[in-house]
């Protein structure tokens, strides 16, 4: 398949998780890749031997100036950058009451959640306008809908993320851009694992199917929004929660 033929992506969290699923699904669907994470050890152990498609850029994804520099070193090497995927994410501390957290932590959940997803919005959009062409994926989170007890910081920024994605959905409509979110319950992924049991079984005692997603799940999804063929659906956050987002 050659969905993404002649199309430029960015990804951040790119080394991981589900930016490493969906970035290696681009690839086999002849998209070329711009390639974002902080682990520069692990973006190239996942895609060092694809130089003739990506571009690998570490990056503090929290630092304005590095996005934009980032978004730049892109524009270089590919021309244009037709897709924008918001991967990068943390959990920040858990299981804690909401008086009882940490404002620092608190502080760079927000930081990494929802800044960085605002940073890179803002860089690439402009070369979206100027081509009339763009899909802009935030990977926001079930906890954003619903709140998760314990889990303050990751909650409210995934919440941010869909407030968000319904404006820049409302802002670019006019101009070929479409921006969605994708709100997934537990997928299995290091974040996830890196999480105390306890949470983890908070968690997916709400999902109906009562498992975690995949990995292949997710790719799967987030490809079709970010695909040509999703043209008529913007500032809109899908459900990947095994039945429990209803709404």
């Amino acid at each position: 398949m050659n969905t993404f033929k002649g199309q430029i992506a960015v990804i951040t969290g790119a080394a991981s998780g589900l930016g490493l699923a969906i970035a290696h699904r681009l690839l086999k669907q002849g998209a070329q890749l711009a390639l974002l994470d902080l682990n520069e050890t692990a973006l190239q152990i996942a895609f060092g031997q694809f130089t003739q498609q990506t571009e690998l850029i570490p990056i503090d994804l929290t630092r304005q100036d590095q996005v934009e520099q980032a978004v730049q070193q892109a524009l270089n090497r590919f021309g244009k950058i037709d897709i924008l995927i918001n991967c990068a994410g943390i959990t920040g501390i858990t299981n804690v009451k909401s008086h009882d957290v940490d404002v620092d932590n608190l502080q760079k959940v927000f930081d990494v959640n929802f800044m960085s997803s605002f940073y890179t919005a803002k860089a690439v959009l402009p070369n979206m306008i100027a081509n009339q062409y763009g899909r802009i994926l935030h990977i926001a989170s079930i906890a954003g809908k619903e709140g998760n007890a314990g889990m303050l910081a990751y909650s409210a920024s995934k919440a941010a993320v869909i407030g968000m994605t319904k404006v820049q959905g409302k802002e670019y409509a006019e101009n070929g851009i479409t921006v969605n979110a994708l709100a997934p319950a537990v997928i299995q992924t290091p974040l996830v694992d890196a999480m105390p049991a306890q949470q983890v079984k908070y968690m997916t005692d709400k999902i109906p199917m009562k498992r975690c997603g995949t990995l292949e799940e997710a790719a799967n999804i987030a490809t079709f929004i970010v695909s040509p063929q999703n043209s008529f659906t913007t500032g809109f956050t899908f459900d990947l929660s095994g039945g429990r987002a209803t709404y």
